[in-house]
Parts: structure tokens; C-alpha cells; sequence
């Protein structure tokens, strides 16, 4: 054996371990590829992101809910009020998504823009709402602060809207009154309902929540 000939060795035995190695890598990834290909495209549902953060009932923002979806009351994330597709826009009462829309035009001018982060819903949503928070707040009594019964609640009869983001908010407790449009419990800056003579008259005393209001005691 030649001196060269240990070294051309060396090199074929690191060749064949780099050629080894290069197709290992190849497989992998080939198995990740196909491994990717297969999952399923998440169908999670989130709360909005625009929204003041309603800390019980999480707005659903998908149609992947079960049975309920949109056809229920639930909205896409960024809905506006102009929205006459979306059912939880398109439900609401006249007068009110009126008077909504009348602020919302009025509010863009101050660079403020108005989502709708639930509007009407169907009462096997508005169950649907309350079964969780219950789940979440641990009791009926404490659930009710949060959110009402679908024989009580206004957004089931169409006389209520959350409005996001926390601009939009803050405009309408603003500006609100001269639309109308008036916060009716204290804990939740985002429900608005109509209230005509809050045009002459101005807003009445918020509730401290949907407990102290009396037409969720029937």
C-alpha cells in the first residue's frame, strides 16, 4: 500500500457517510412533507381581537361552533354596520342599526371606526352563550352578571349591539346620547341599546349590570 493510498480511503469512507447522511435527510423530509400535507386546517375560534375584551361570553368569530354559526347570530371578525349580509346586523331593530349607522358615519369623520362585535342572536345562541358562562364564572348567579337569559336577553330581540374597538367605545359614550345610542350597564362599556328621548334628555343611569335591570327579572 501506497502513502496516498490511506488517505483516498479516508476520503471514499467520509464520501459514503456524507452520501448516507444527504439521503437520511431526504426521507425526513419527504415524511414531513407528506405528514403536513395531511393535517387539517384548524377550525379554532377566537374572541375579537378589536373588541373591549368581554371577559364572559367570548363573541364567537367562526361558523365552526357546532350547528350555530352565522345563521345564528355569530359575526366574522371586523363586521361593520353597513353589513346587511351578516344575520347579527342584518336583525337588528330598524331604529336602532338606524341610529347606529347615523353614529358610525359621524365617527368616521374623527378617524373612528365602529365593529360590530355581536348584534342580534338566535336564542339557541344566546343558550349557548350562557351555558358558558356558567361553565366559566362557576354559578347561574354569577353567569347572569354577564350574560341574560334567551327569554330576557336584547340582542335575541334585536335591541342590542357590542361594539368594538375600545375607540368606537369610547365614542359612543361620548357622543352617543345625541344618536340615542346609550351604555346601559356599567361593566359592560361595549352593549349599547337605543334610547330615543336620550336625544333631548340624555342617557339614563347605567345599571351596575345586567342583574339590577329589571326587565331580566321576568
Amino acid at each position: 500500500m501506497t502513502y496516498g493510498e490511506p488517505a483516498r480511503a479516508t476520503t471514499r469512507r467520509i464520501r459514503i457517510r456524507w452520501i448516507r447522511v444527504a439521503g437520511l435527510l431526504v426521507v425526513i423530509a419527504a415524511i414531513a412533507a407528506a405528514l403536513g400535507h395531511e393535517l387539517p386546517a384548524s377550525s379554532s375560534w377566537t374572541t375579537s381581537s378589536s373588541s373591549t375584551a368581554a371577559p364572559a361570553i367570548g363573541v364567537l368569530r367562526s361558523e365552526h361552533r357546532g350547528a350555530l354559526g352565522e345563521a345564528d347570530g355569530a359575526v366574522p371578525e371586523g363586521t361593520s354596520v353597513y353589513d346587511d349580509e351578516i344575520p347579527g346586523v342584518a336583525n337588528l331593530d330598524p331604529a336602532l342599526l338606524g341610529a347606529l349607522r347615523q353614529a358610525a358615519t359621524d365617527a368616521a369623520g374623527d378617524g373612528v371606526e365602529f365593529v360590530v362585535d355581536s348584534g342580534w342572536r338566535s336564542p339557541a345562541y344566546q343558550e349557548q352563550l350562557l351555558r358558558e358562562a356558567v361553565s366559566k364564572y362557576g354559578s347561574e348567579e354569577e353567569a347572569a352578571r354577564w350574560v341574560a337569559a334567551p327569554t330576557t336577553s336584547a340582542h335575541v330581540s334585536g335591541h342590542a349591539v357590542d361594539i368594538g374597538p375600545s375607540d368606537a367605545a369610547a365614542w359612543l359614550s361620548e357622543h352617543g346620547a345625541a344618536y340615542g345610542l346609550c351604555q346601559i350597564y356599567g361593566n359592560e362599556p361595549w352593549h349599547y341599546e337605543l334610547r330615543p328621548d336620550a336625544v333631548d334628555h340624555g342617557c339614563p343611569r347605567m345599571y351596575s349590570d345586567p342583574t339590577q335591570d329589571p326587565r331580566m327579572q321576568r
